[in-house]
């Protein structure tokens, strides 16, 4: 029983409350769910909503024998109640964490009051080129198909993230999320997105273009029902065939590619069937009107048929291949074609003949050529390394991989360029960077990358599948990763909330399990000299992979450093004597660590990192908090309680380690690897490098006596910040 007198329930982890409230600017009482743990009450549920209950009168929300709930006034009226047939032995309310209400002991909810994780509109394809349900860093999907049904579900990465779907008076479904930073929801999703995203926008067969104007037209080969209606703007009739079919003469299917695939409510699919099987299949039932593989993203397995209209098509890109059935006579290739006098038939014998033979010598010239080229751009990109066995991709390739490096698969854009994201013809992603006109890196950096990275193999470095070289275009070919790089979500408000401490700290490993890599266990040393949070790239699962290379050095030998004149890197990672002094070795790479190891306790970058009480920079705040034993305090607020103590304090102590104003004092990432993995005593940490604020790096030849800052001298030759 639960009175209107303060009196709540709460689900078991504190998420859910039930209880009576009154809306804003309303005194009329209600029954409804909430979060409990947010600042400003949002409502989930409410029980009485047609009935409230005026601010003159008392209420009680009751169980009854039966295992009904029941809301009474103070005159014992039924105001409300749920409405089962089941009947419950010795019912007993409890509330959920998922936002269920129930009423009976064994947990089966009787009336589901809130429903959350399935979409309820027109998606793009289940998979491959196109798909809008892949996992992204905030959700992942799963597909549940069955004899019975058919549909996606999402869920949240991270389950301490409140997560709400509500559907606007203008029928615009929102999934929005909660975050502690701001107090108020932000939304992160929205369906639809434009106009092509209404169901049947365009009618049966109709095709929607976004960026066209009027967005709707006819696929090729049909024409409007309503011709008058669709010059008006009208396109709920569709369209029709130009021919009407003819199955027993011999239809043909007509391949369109690039589109969201029609609505499956009439269809039949086969996860085992070839497409080849599938057109086959397709070809013998008359009502089938269209085919294509059914998982479109791993090389066309499987087969999915329509049976009557084809309705909800779109254009996208990259989009899918769908066959539709035409009549013969629409088809530009047909076998009626062949057939004449017997003349006819030798003179086109003899054409093919000709043209087979002249296309074998132009095949074989076009191969001597090729190999020729790949010789002279492997010489090109490698000088005297010989055995880099690297790929390379043909421009076109790359072109049509990316939509003709469309923005709409931009990816970022760093000092080496664009960054595209791209489909090879068997499905897989790839992330293109074109090295721009205008950047300040070049052909050297490109060279040096290559040479660096074609052998590397570690699960911890980004794979490199290939490079362009075609006139005065260069290009990287890399795996894509799901969740682009760690800045992307670790310094955002929101996103940075999927980023749990053991999703952290398993970053934290990664990172350094790569260096040490690099560091001592490659072919040859390599020093990175451009680490940073923008350059670690993460996976679907969010396992990191250092990046970009352009910067990097490789050494042999009992090599483990050198001096340039010329410092490249970033501000805020950048190690005193490489800044200084132009002097860089793996020590350089291990500085860097630290500071993206503190980013990552933090959330917080090194270089915008201000506080009210000090002029500290990241660094100096982290090392103040560790002297004074309040390390907690530099804690991520989004990680609320749920890390490990332990951890987080010697993560933290071991970042500090890192961050040692002189390179002696820092230790390898050997030793790094170690310290993460057990729990053996830690030196002390000592005043780190660059720790006060960001001003004092564009000081020159000046000593600061400040006792709050270090006595580092700059006087750098010639600096190129990224």
């Amino acid at each position: 029983m639960l009175r209107d007198n303060g009196e709540t329930m709460t689900s078991s982890k504190g998420t859910f409350e039930l209880g009576f409230f009154s809306p804003e600017n309303s005194r009329n009482r209600y029954v409804g769910i909430w979060y409990k743990r947010i600042t400003a009450q949002t409502i989930v549920w409410v029980a009485n909503r047609d009935s409230p209950i005026p601010e003159t009168s008392s209420a009680t929300l009751r169980v009854v024998d039966q295992g009904l709930l029941v809301l009474v006034n103070h005159k014992n009226g039924t105001v409300w109640s749920t409405n089962t047939s089941r009947t419950v032995h010795n019912p007993i309310a409890q509330l959920l964490d998922s936002g269920n209400l129930v009423c009976d002991p064994t947990g089966y909810p009787h009336k589901v009051l809130k429903r959350g994780r399935e979409v309820r509109y027109r998606s793009g394809p289940l998979s491959g080129p196109g798909s809008s349900l892949r996992a992204n860093s905030i959700f992942k999907f799963g597909l549940v198909m069955n004899e019975n049904e058919v549909y996606y579900h999402y869920e949240l990465f991270n389950n301490s993230v409140i997560s709400r779907f509500t559907l606007t008076e203008g029928g615009v479904g929102q999934r929005s999320v909660w975050v502690d930073r701001t107090h108020g929801w932000v939304v992160y999703l929205t369906a639809p997105t434009d106009n092509c995203d209404i169901y049947r926008a365009c009618g049966s067969y109709g095709i929607c273009r976004v960026d066209n104007s009027p967005v709707c037209g006819c696929l090729d080969k049909f024409t409007p029902n309503d011709p008058r209606g669709w010059d008006r703007g009208d396109w709920s009739n569709g369209c029709a065939r130009r021919t009407p079919l003819d199955c027993e003469n011999g239809d043909g299917f007509l391949k369109y590619s690039g589109v969201k695939l029609p609505d499956t409510q009439n269809s039949w699919f086969s996860e085992s069937m070839s497409l080849k099987e599938c057109k086959e299949l397709c070809s013998r039932n008359c009502s089938c009107t269209a085919y294509t593989s059914l998982d479109i993203g791993r090389g066309g397995r499987g087969c999915l048929l329509w049976f009557g209209e084809l309705v909800d098509i779109r254009e996208i890109s990259p989009g899918a291949d769908i066959y539709i059935r035409m009549a013969s006579s629409e088809l530009v290739n047909n076998s009626t074609g062949l057939k004449g006098r017997k003349g006819e038939i030798i003179i086109v014998t003899l054409s093919l003949v000709i043209g087979i033979v002249l296309l074998s010598l132009s095949l074989m010239l076009y191969s001597w050529k090729r190999r020729k080229v790949h010789n002279q751009q492997i010489e090109k990109v490698s000088g005297h390394n010989k055995n880099l066995e690297l790929p390379l991709f043909d421009l076109s390739t790359l072109t049509k991989a990316t939509d003709n490096f469309s923005t709409n698969n931009k990816l970022g854009e760093g000092g080496y360029g664009p960054v595209y994201k791209g489909f090879l013809e068997d499905g897989q992603e790839i992330a293109v960077k074109r090295l721009s006109t205008t950047s300040h890196q070049g052909v050297d950096e490109f060279k040096n990358e290559v040479i660096c990275t074609a052998k590397l193999q570690h699960r911890n470095l980004v794979k490199l599948l290939g490079c362009c070289i075609q006139g005065e275009d260069y290009m990287l070919v890399y795996e894509y990763l799901t969740n682009k790089s760690l800045n992307l979500i670790l310094f955002d408000p929101m996103k940075s909330m999927l980023l749990d401490w053991p999703r952290r700290l398993n970053i934290i490993n990664g990172i350094a399990r790569g260096l040490m890599y690099l560091h001592q266990d490659s072919r040859l040393r390599i020093i990175h000299r451009d680490l940073k949070a923008s350059n670690i790239l993460l996976d679907s699962d969010m396992n990191p992979k250092i990046s970009d290379f352009g910067l990097a050095r490789a050494f042999g030998g009992n090599e483990t450093g050198a001096k340039t004149k010329r410092v490249v890197g970033t501000y805020g990672y950048m190690s005193p004597e490489y800044a200084v002094d132009g002097v860089f070795s793996v020590k350089s790479d291990v500085f860097s660590f630290g500071v993206l190891v503190l980013e990552i306790v933090s959330g917080k970058r090194n270089r915008e990192f201000s506080h009210r009480d000090h002029s500290l920079n990241l660094l100096g705040h982290a090392w103040m908090l560790y002297k004074d034993e309040r390390s907690l305090e530099l804690v991520d607020s989004d990680l609320r309680n749920s890390y490990n103590i332990s951890e987080v304090i010697r993560a933290t102590h071991i970042g500090l380690l890192c961050v040692q104003e002189f390179p002696d004092n820092r230790p390898t990432m050997s030793s790094v690897v170690l310290m993460l993995s057990n729990e053996t005593v830690l030196p002390q940490a000592k005043q780190p490098g660059f720790f006060t604020a960001r001003q004092t790096l564009t000081t020159e030849n000046s000593d600061i006596s400040d006792a709050a800052s270090s006595t580092n001298k700059m006087s750098v030759t010639m600096l190129v910040p990224r």
